[in-house]
């Protein structure tokens, strides 16, 4: 029964992954935004398409700064942002830990060595040093807090999927099966899910950005003036919204810090002490 599930899930994937990146050609959305969207999608399938459309897609021409104002689909920009980025170092720690059998305490430290490294210093600050001025060092500085709160839950839901997951069907800790390509993806989207509250908070208290538009100038000539101005205050809202700390205090963001580093020390905890 899982290889009937398993050859559906990867079937469904293989369309919704062509669907978003043919899609999102024409979506307003920042590029690395859109490559987000498309990785999302190879982890985590029909889902990952499914909040393309649900949070990202223009509903109508001019609409798109409107539709992804809400803070549900800011957090959801945030979330996946994460998760594209955390998840391709978290996939290629598995695989050479599968690949050359490391112990499990080696291949979690691995794992996410490369994942917050991936995910901050290029997805999160190569990327968008732009909302930084421009300068790299400082969006190191700027999105370190963040990267790190955030990876902390991807990760601590990630390592009990995968325990679990690769203790009950034999095989899939050999990153050449389905099953361990299934079962990673799997604990990708369950880690979206664990990382989105926190996400939440992060853009609430404007520690992260969420979605952002951009617009060639043939696009702006075909909405408003009204509409052009409401672009403008959306998109420095997101590009800004990583910049001001001064909203919370820092003794707060440490507490969220020390808070984060507990559920993934849970999380390895979990791992290092479940038989199955």
């Amino acid at each position: 029964m899982l290889s009937g599930v398993m050859l559906l899930w990867f079937i469904l994937t293989a369309f919704s992954v062509l669907f978003v990146v043919v899609d999102s050609i024409k979506t307003p959305e920042s590029p690395v935004l859109k490559w987000g969207f498309i990785l999302l999608t190879i982890y985590t399938g029909p889902i990952g398409a499914f909040l393309y459309v649900l949070g990202c897609r223009e509903p109508l021409p001019g609409l798109h700064e409107q539709y992804t104002a809400t803070l549900w689909r800011q957090v959801l920009g945030s979330t996946m942002h994460c998760v594209a980025g955390d998840g391709l170092g978290i996939l290629a720690g598995a695989i050479i830990g599968g690949m050359i059998h490391l112990s499990k305490p080696t291949e979690i430290g691995l794992e996410y060595l490369l994942g917050f490294g991936f995910g901050w210093t290029i997805f999160q600050a190569l990327f968008m040093k732009a909302s930084s001025g421009g300068s790299f060092y400082k969006a190191l500085k700027n999105t370190f807090i963040p990267e790190l709160v955030s990876m902390n839950y991807l990760m601590a839901a990630m390592i009990v999927v995968t325990t679990i997951g690769m203790n009950l069907v034999p095989g899939s800790d050999n990153p050449l099966t389905a099953e361990f390509w299934f079962i990673m993806s799997m604990a990708l989207l369950v880690g979206f899910i664990a990382a989105y509250p926190i996400n939440w908070w992060l853009v609430s208290n404007h520690l992260k950005h969420g979605m952002m538009t951009v617009r060639s100038k043939s696009d702006d000539d075909t909405i408003s003036s009204v509409q052009e101005h409401s672009s403008h205050d959306v998109q420095e809202s997101s590009h800004n919204s990583g910049n001001h700390t001064d909203k919370i205090s820092n003794t707060v963001i440490w507490i969220m810090v020390i808070v984060s580093f507990i559920v993934f020390g849970s999380g390895v905890g979990f791992s290092l002490m479940y038989k199955a």
